[in-house]
């Protein structure tokens, strides 16, 4: 039996819910691979055991869920340069320990670079005003969750000693990729990413022959996205389901959705683990130039960060978050996980954030 809040103000018993959704999945179960593209997700599923209670012929992949795990090395060793060139480097929290190619963020803030963390972009904006002396970047990571916030902040109007270098990524054209990539039959869609896009940014995926089912956080609702799916399978059907319609509607937040597309246009993004996947990332637009750290401030880091390619390029790396963001590989099939990687000391990406798998296996999965 896993443990479920009993306080939520949505379902009156969760627990006796939760009874139903595992005998139902486990009375006819459907040979399946499912995946999920959701950090939190993965938490859940983790925290709870939720694998543990489906049958064998289910088997739950994780996919790039972590906006921090998949910032590929070049964005991190940027960041750091900048930082490390005397400019004052803004991100989140799980940003700062991130190995990039040499040392992270901390490691920069150790040796004396001004480096902050920030729980929203307007509080480094904030910062900014206070300090008008200063040339501050802001490192801008996210999905679709949290690219409003920075839009938003665009069209409010920036200091000038303000800029923004962005790591945005978009979810559906990563699902794309892999369909294509690798052996999966359906797909649980993050819930909060759904909140912004809507149901209909995955529309696509049921003419490829795919069952979606939009899924909330907790343990019940992951349950119900698994059961869902199953039906469509044994079914034979393929259709975008909303599991979550407390939060989710089909047409999204269209009010975020038009600040997006005002701010930012699609760009080719590198992705950790995936390479390089067309317009799944976002660039600002070209009028915001003069708050495009990417570009403001590229003869500051340009030739140090193709010095650090190539030093890259000559490292044997034995960490495989690479094969673990594609659901290639579990942490368990690390032979660092839990010994030379663990969250204090972080060798990998998905060992940092506790959205990333490995920091969640660490933490609730280990015999």
């Amino acid at each position: 039996m896993i443990f479920i809040s009993k306080t939520d103000p949505f379902l009156k018993n969760p627990v006796e819910v939760q009874k139903k959704l595992v005998e139902s999945i486990a009375a006819n179960p459907k040979k399946a691979r499912l995946m999920h593209i959701c950090g939190t997700h993965e938490r859940t599923i983790a925290k709870y055991g939720i694998r543990s209670l489906l049958p064998p012929e289910i088997e739950v992949l994780s996919g790039p869920g972590c906006p921090v795990c998949v910032t590929p090395d070049d964005d991190i060793d940027t960041a750091i340069l900048l930082a490390k060139k005397g400019l004052t480097m803004i991100t989140f929290g799980d940003m700062l320990r991130v190995p990039g190619t040499e040392g992270s963020l901390f490691d920069a803030r150790a040796d004396g670079a001004d480096v902050r963390m920030v729980y929203s972009i307007d509080d480094a904006i904030k910062m900014a005003r206070e300090n008008p002396n200063k040339e501050f970047v802001f490192f801008s990571i996210g999905f679709e969750t949290t690219i409003p916030t920075t839009a938003a902040a665009v069209l409010r109007g920036l200091p000038p000693n303000f800029s923004i270098f962005t790591s945005l990524k978009l979810t559906p054209p990563a699902i794309d990729l892999l369909i294509q990539d690798i052996n999966v039959d359906a797909f649980i869609a993050p819930g909060h990413v759904s909140v912004i896009t809507g149901t209909q940014s995955f529309q696509s995926f049921e003419k490829l022959g795919y069952p979606v089912v939009v899924a909330g956080f907790e343990s019940y609702d992951i349950l119900l996205g698994i059961q869902l799916l199953q039906n469509q399978l044994k079914a034979g059907i393929a259709k975008v389901e909303n599991a979550y319609p407390r939060a989710v509607k089909p047409e999204g937040n269209q009010i975020a959705l038009k600040m997006m597309d005002d701010v930012f246009d699609k760009t080719d993004s590198e992705w950790r683990g995936l390479g390089v996947i067309p317009d799944s990332g976002l660039k600002l637009k070209d009028k915001y130039d003069d708050c495009n750290a990417a570009l403001k401030y590229k003869e500051l880091y340009a030739a140090d960060l193709e010095k650090l390619r190539e030093i890259r390029q000559k490292k044997k790396k034995n960490c495989i978050c690479a094969a673990i963001l594609t659901g290639k590989a579990t942490p368990s099939d690390c032979p660092m996980f839990g010994k030379t990687c663990q969250p204090l000391s972080p060798i990998g990406p998905c060992m940092v954030s506790d959205e990333g798998m490995c920091h969640s296996w660490y933490k609730y999965c280990r015999d």
